[in-house]
């Protein structure tokens, strides 16, 4: 909320949450249209968890750390694209077969998306727009929500440390762990480049999305593992590698942006 006081609302924040939402969307449809792809990638633990990536908790704090502050709409944008998509979907697509015919529980749906960070905030930036608090609340909020960025970023850790008490799910990658790793940390980012590019995003802008895709798995996709008792193993897996990875693959996607945007 504090961050988009800041800098406000705007078509960009609308533009890159649509971008995130049909990217994840095509892609999914994609890789279960081809059996090529289909056969690396066979269930919807393996493509969630190659798509849906940690922004909130991760992505936010690290464009903050690297980008100017007028693209935060952009990777909050981004972030929001990305958490619907994973809970109107992912409880769908986990979903055992007895419940198939229960497409959509909305009240669960709308739940899940308030609960989300990204949209928390926006509901907190209109409400303060409403009563014409925007500025005096932005001053007020800037600095408690850096504190916040760097909070963010130690649940992250906290959450990895519960899972490494599991060693033997750690390093078990077998090839659908693997795809879904090169998925999350390459091909994606990549895709999300070119999309920037079509759109004719400057540097700063199309750092923020692609480093927005280029984020390790989230840990939304554990939850819904959990809660439908469906992969757990594979979820947690592919968090773990993917955010151990990304340590090397993010400076690097930083240093490729700057060369190449």
């Amino acid at each position: 909320m504090g961050l988009l006081l800041k800098e406000g609302i705007d078509i960009d924040l609308i533009k890159t949450a649509l971008i995130a939402f049909f990217t994840i969307g095509f892609l999914i449809i994609l890789i279960n249209n081809f059996p090529i792809v289909k056969s690396r990638l066979p269930n919807y633990s393996f493509q969630l968890a190659g798509l849906i990536g940690n922004t909130s908790f991760l992505g936010i704090p690290i464009a903050i750390a690297l980008l100017p502050t007028n693209t935060i709409n952009f990777t909050i944008g981004f972030d929001l694209g990305t958490t619907i998509f994973a809970w109107i979907f992912g409880p769908f697509f986990l979903q055992k077969k007895e419940n198939s015919n229960i497409i959509f529980n909305y009240k669960e749906l709308l739940k899940a998306i308030l609960n989300s960070p990204a949209s928390r905030g926006i509901i907190g930036v209109f409400i303060a727009y409403l009563f014409k608090l925007e500025t005096v609340l932005g001053d007020f909020l800037w600095i408690p929500a850096r504190i916040v960025i760097v909070l963010a970023i130690i649940v992250v850790g906290t959450r990895l440390g519960i899972i490494t008490n599991n060693k033997t799910i750690i390093f078990n990658l077998t090839k659908g762990i693997k795809y879904s790793i090169i998925l999350k940390l390459f091909i994606l980012p990549l895709i999300i480049f070119f999309v920037s590019r079509i759109l004719n995003f400057d540097a700063n802008q199309t750092s923020a999305v692609v480093l927005q895709a280029g984020t390790p798995s989230a840990v939304s996709t554990i939850l819904m593992a959990e809660a439908y008792k469906f992969n757990q193993q594979i979820a947690a897996t592919i968090l773990f590698t993917t955010t151990l990875i990304s340590i090397i693959t993010i400076p690097l996607l930083a240093f490729l942006l700057n060369i190449f945007s």
